[in-house]
């Protein structure tokens, strides 16, 4: 094994321009700087459907006796559908940050494949230099 006197070049820091592997190419799109690290000023808006949330416009119960029990009764299934549409708006914005988190995690992928692949080659390199 020959022994080398630049330190640089043994331990591979920094490639020469001669040196420099012709077979990895990047993908442009796996490093957008323009998303990564954007700082939020805000929360996400709410994203709403086209689906049609309001109740029924005659009431919930039919009044026959027209006293305080159907009143209640009327009262709670009100209660009882403004719950379900909060959960409902809640689901849609789960929805719409689990979308968000997806692609957030397909870039990461990207990047991580990229950087397989740079660490690949570079890792071959050095072996390369070493049994020189």
């Amino acid at each position: 094994m020959k022994v080398r006197n630049n330190s640089v070049e043994c331990l591979n820091l920094a490639e020469l321009p001669s040196r420099r592997s012709s077979d990895f190419k990047e993908d442009a799109s796996t490093w957008k700087a323009s998303e990564d690290g954007k700082i939020v000023n805000n929360q996400p808006s709410r994203v709403m459907d086209d689906r049609n949330g309001a109740g029924p416009m005659g009431g919930y119960i039919a009044k026959i006796t027209n006293d305080a029990r159907e009143e209640e009764m009327e009262d709670n299934m009100q209660q009882v559908s403004t719950m379900i549409g909060n959960l409902r708006n809640m689901a849609i914005d789960m929805g719409s940050e689990m979308e968000s988190q997806n692609r957030q995690l397909d870039r990461i992928n990207l990047k991580a494949e990229s950087n397989k692949t740079r660490i690949t080659s570079a890792n071959q390199r050095a072996s390369k230099l070493l049994k020189d």
